[in-house]
């Protein structure tokens, strides 16, 4: 079977198409399946009309359009469905509801309608979209926030079958009506690999290797500023020789207000800020980890969120006290993968986090298990056989 994967954009620098959908590309050709990704490269505009191979999946980047977004928005949607159609597929599955990928789905949609035969069309949704959810999250016009929200309601009515990224996502969908079995639960998943050279790390930052570091790998905006400036303060004047790393950027400024909080509240000395770091390199930068935190607010946004960084961490075998908030408590079985607290508990996350920051006989097992029981329950070649199966039932 042929099938053509839809990008909601481009390779770089998010992450949907390298940590979501190439790992089922390959999953599903290791299956006997063609497998090609088209995507609209406005993250990384230098990619335009060119294809790259990764991880032996063809992406094949459109052509770019005019840079206003309302002015490229029919050049790319146009682009998108006749680089699909191009490519002769037994079935097309769209990446995120929204978009000019979103503009390419309707398009095929309505062809459909119009007696032109199409080849069979999936959706897949990693977020929720309209209101509560990205909508109030980025900087969209009035217009595309309404596109977007009605992208996220017309479409799932329409297509073959949906696949969700996470338990409330599959909940919301049932709401709309869309019947169970033409829903597939797909969360993000890993493929098995070596840990990193946390050692290289350390002493690249100049870390000592007895410090007991605390790791943050963040976009920030999932959780209160302030929740993440006590743990650092809190772990600062109770762990000996404590250093935080902070892998990842946020977007709005966030790391300039952590930087401030560091010298009101004394842990400035203790502060690492590594920034954006390419993903060849994060194995690395995970392994010189200890404990990581993985606070997360009990919002709407978040309960539909399946954390790809919390896999990543997992997956290394970094033990991690998170909030227990949607996904997470799909990945993390408490007290053995992980530890789970009341994301309104603040004092409670702080003295988890210093109790396994002085403790490393727990703190070790439980980096052990957590990387046990993930990749047992979600690998990528598993739920490659699920998706495989519900494209077949869907037929």
């Amino acid at each position: 079977m042929k099938i053509v994967l839809m990008a909601p954009f481009g390779l770089r620098p998010k992450g949907t198409v390298l940590a979501r959908m190439i790992p089922l590309a390959v999953g599903l050709q290791q299956r006997g399946h063609e497998v090609v990704i088209v995507a609209p490269p406005y993250t990384n505009p230098e990619s335009s009309g060119t294809t790259e191979v990764v991880r032996g999946v063809p992406v094949k980047n459109i052509v770019l359009g005019p840079k206003h977004k309302a002015l490229a928005a029919p050049f790319l949607a146009w682009r998108l469905f006749r680089a699909a159609l191009d490519e002769k597929p037994d079935l097309v599955h769209l990446f995120k509801p929204k978009g000019y990928g979103g503009l390419s789905a309707m398009l095929q949609l309505c062809s459909e309608r119009l007696g032109i035969r199409m080849p069979p069309l999936f959706l897949d949704t990693d977020d929720w979209e309209g209101k509560g959810g990205m909508n109030d999250q980025l900087q969209y016009s009035a217009a595309e926030r309404q596109l977007y929200a009605f992208q996220e309601q017309w479409l799932p009515q329409r297509v073959r079958g949906v696949t969700v990224a996470s338990r409330m996502l599959e909940e919301l969908h049932l709401q709309m009506g869309i019947a169970r079995e033409r829903l597939l639960y797909l969360p993000n998943c890993v493929d098995d690999s070596p840990a990193g050279d946390g050692d290289k790390i350390r002493r690249r930052l100049g870390i000592a290797p007895e410090a007991p570091v605390l790791l943050l790998y963040t976009r920030f905006f999932e959780f209160s500023q302030e929740k993440l400036h006590l743990i650092f303060a809190e772990a600062r004047r109770r762990v000996p020789g404590v250093r935080f790393l902070v892998v990842g950027k946020g977007r709005q400024g966030e790391e300039a207000e952590l930087l401030q909080a560091a010298k009101a509240d004394g842990f400035e000395d203790a502060l690492v800020m590594a920034g954006w770091i390419e993903p060849m390199e994060l194995p690395d930068y995970l392994a010189a980890a200890d404990l990581a935190i993985y606070p997360f607010a009990d919002t709407l946004l978040n309960r539909c969120k399946c954390p790809a960084k919390l896999t990543e961490l997992l997956r290394a075998g970094v033990p991690v006290v998170a909030d227990a908030v949607g996904q997470i408590k799909e990945y993390i079985v408490p007290e053995r993968g992980g530890v789970l607290c009341d994301p309104d508990d603040w004092q409670g996350m702080v003295e988890r986090t210093v109790e396994l920051l002085n403790d490393p006989v727990p703190r070790e097992a439980l980096g052990k298990e957590g990387r046990r029981y993930l990749l047992e329950q979600f690998r990528w070649n598993m739920f490659a056989e699920k998706l495989e199966l519900f494209y077949k039932i869907s037929d």
